[in-house]
């Protein structure tokens, strides 16, 4: 069976890939070699993306240095969002919630605060949102992205009333 990078508990495009099963999560989970190169794995992929990882601990992220070239990758093939999607999956999946959330707020900072992504906007709020696995953490996300999108009565993806009183 042909191997995923970034392998997920269910079909993706590949229908050669099987996927993957809680025992092989849990296994990858014990292995410190095998969770050192996911983790390299992941800087590769945002490398790719013009992104760096600053802190493997917590999951912190800033631009690369080539991130405009890299930009503009991600705003012209829309193919890339269905992979960030599946990043993000498996992050949650190999005990990386942390990460996801960081990933996340970077794609909702980069396309509704800086606007350097407009083509990745709609995958960011309807696909990567949605990945978050905390509850809390994903309405912390949610209420961010209302507060960026304009215009914020066109924001689809929360209830406005629970929005205004949220803290």
């Amino acid at each position: 069976f042909p191997f995923r990078l970034f392998p997920l508990r269910e079909h993706g495009m590949n229908l050669r890939a099987r996927p993957l099963t809680c025992q092989e999560i849990q296994a990858f989970k014990k292995s410190k070699e095998v969770m050192q190169r996911f983790i390299r794995a992941y800087q590769l992929m945002l490398r790719f993306y013009g992104i760096n990882l600053i802190n493997e601990e917590t999951g912190e992220l800033k631009r690369a240095e080539n991130w405009a070239k890299r930009f503009q990758n991600l705003n012209r093939f829309s193919h890339n969002n269905l992979r960030i999607t599946r990043i993000l999956k498996c992050l949650g999946e190999m005990g990386y919630e942390h990460y996801q959330v960081h990933l996340v707020k970077f794609f909702l900072t980069e396309t509704l605060v800086k606007k350097t992504l407009p083509n990745v906007k709609i995958s960011a709020l309807d696909y990567f949102l949605f990945t978050i696995r905390s509850k809390r953490k994903r309405r912390e996300l949610v209420h961010y992205a209302w507060q960026h999108f304009k215009p914020r009565g066109s924001f689809v993806w929360g209830p406005h009333d629970k929005l205004l009183k949220y803290r």
